[in-house]
């Protein structure tokens, strides 16, 4: 065997027993319930409220028929659609607010994996995975992107590449949070966005982002990958507020 294939063989291995030592040192305990052994265990995860058809078919809310809810009725949205396999309550709630504020992004493996597997039964056209970015200034104090996280996890689920630094965000915005209508929240994110390469011309984008309210931070981004020449941009996210 030569030197090339023993690495081959040992950097897995070596991998393998860094995490078994993780785990040891720095034992995982489930969000929800407090148990040892996952960060959602299996009990919680069959807790999670799911978003069920008939859905919205632009914003992926669900719907009483398959007219678009009505805060979509007037809206032209630059995305495709956005969808997403949970309702932000309860564990799953708890769960992402502890990967986006607290710093447990260790989280971004199981949250991943969820959409992975909303994907193997709803698959949506995608060419590349794009993580909603962050301002310069939100990452410098958070000190990582979420989204980039996210997407880098469901990569390597899903074998789909991952196009981070193409879009931008080149202003910043208040938090989304702090606006009081959807109204104002479309006007707070208008314009913030901007692909600063072509990677994206001719490729069916698939944004990922944690959670989606009114959908507009996702469609700013996807009128920035659209301007550049991206044919499809859905959004897919963790969780969605209904």
């Amino acid at each position: 065997m030569n030197n090339g294939a023993r690495g081959d063989v040992v950097l897995p291995q070596l991998s393998k027993l860094q995490g078994i030592a993780l785990d040891f040192l720095f034992p995982r305990y489930c969000v929800g319930c407090g148990r040892e052994g996952d960060f959602i265990c299996f009990s919680c995860l069959g807790t999670l409220a799911g978003l069920t058809p008939p859905l919205c078919p632009r914003c992926g809310r669900p719907l009483d028929g398959d007219a678009p809810c009505p805060d979509c009725r007037h809206w032209q949205p630059a995305l495709d659609g956005i969808r997403s396999p949970f309702r932000f309550t309860g564990v799953l709630r708890r769960a992402v607010l502890e990967f986006k504020y607290h710093n447990l992004r260790a989280l971004a493996g199981p949250l991943a994996c969820l959409l992975r597997g909303y994907l193997e039964k709803e698959p949506l056209p995608a060419d590349v995975l794009v993580p909603v970015p962050l301002h310069q200034s939100r990452l410098r104090e958070r000190g990582y992107n979420q989204s980039l996280l996210l997407a880098k996890e469901l990569g390597k689920l899903s074998g789909l590449p991952v196009i981070a630094g193409s879009l931008i965000r080149h202003r910043p915005t208040l938090p989304q949070a702090q606006t009081r209508s959807i109204g104002e929240r479309r006007r707070n994110i208008a314009g913030a966005f901007a692909c600063r390469d072509s990677r994206l011309k001719g490729k069916s984008a698939l944004l990922i982002d944690d959670v989606a309210t009114s959908g507009s931070t996702l469609d700013a981004c996807a009128a920035a990958l659209k301007a550049v020449g991206a044919v499809a941009v859905w959004g897919l996210v963790v969780a969605r507020e209904v």
